[in-house]
């Protein structure tokens, strides 16, 4: 049961110290980022099926890491006009036939935020959006090629992964381009 809430830091990131009382009768707190009201991302497949994705530096972890195009949404836009939005600026492409895989939470004992998982085939031309904050590049490889970094541990991103995997079950990687 929700108790109250304080705002304990305010700036990219949004922090709130929340008072709960849990199912079992326990008062805590928690604080949760609220920095954002959902988050997007997109896997998607160039037509001869290679894979297209991101490969990022991510300073928390200090790494480069493969990842999906895809950021903060915003309050007056959905989920898909939020993927498309972030789609084209990280690659330059406009995402045309979307398909929602799946929605989760990346860290439900923190965050407050879905990420809503997309895939897309079809693609036209967009303008990519230089930000200095990010370091981005989009990168396209083979099933098999991905499959091997997979299976190297070189894949650590949960949204790539989740969308990988839910993609595969779906068998959205053994469809012939439309």
């Amino acid at each position: 049961i929700f108790l109250g809430k304080e705002r304990v830091h305010s700036g990219r990131v949004i922090l709130e110290e929340h008072d709960v009382r849990l199912p079992n009768g326990v008062t805590t707190h928690y604080e949760v980022d609220e920095s954002t009201p959902f988050a997007v991302a997109v896997l998607s497949l160039a037509e001869d099926g290679r894979v297209r994705v991101a490969r990022q530096y991510r300073y928390p972890i200090g790494q480069w890491i493969y990842d999906l195009p895809g950021g903060a949404g915003n309050a007056v836009e959905t989920p898909a006009q939020a993927a498309i939005r972030e789609f084209e600026e990280e690659t330059g492409l406009i995402p045309i036939d979307l398909e929602l895989l799946q929605v989760i939470f990346q860290n439900s004992g923190r965050s407050r935020w879905p990420t809503y998982l997309f895939f897309c085939r079809e693609v036209a031309d967009g303008q990519a959006m230089d930000d200095p904050e990010e370091v981005v590049h989009t990168v396209e490889m083979t099933t098999d090629e991905f499959e091997v970094l997979l299976n190297a541990g070189q894949i650590v991103d949960p949204a790539l992964l989740v969308s990988w995997f839910v993609a595969k079950s779906r068998g959205l990687f053994d469809e012939p381009y439309r």
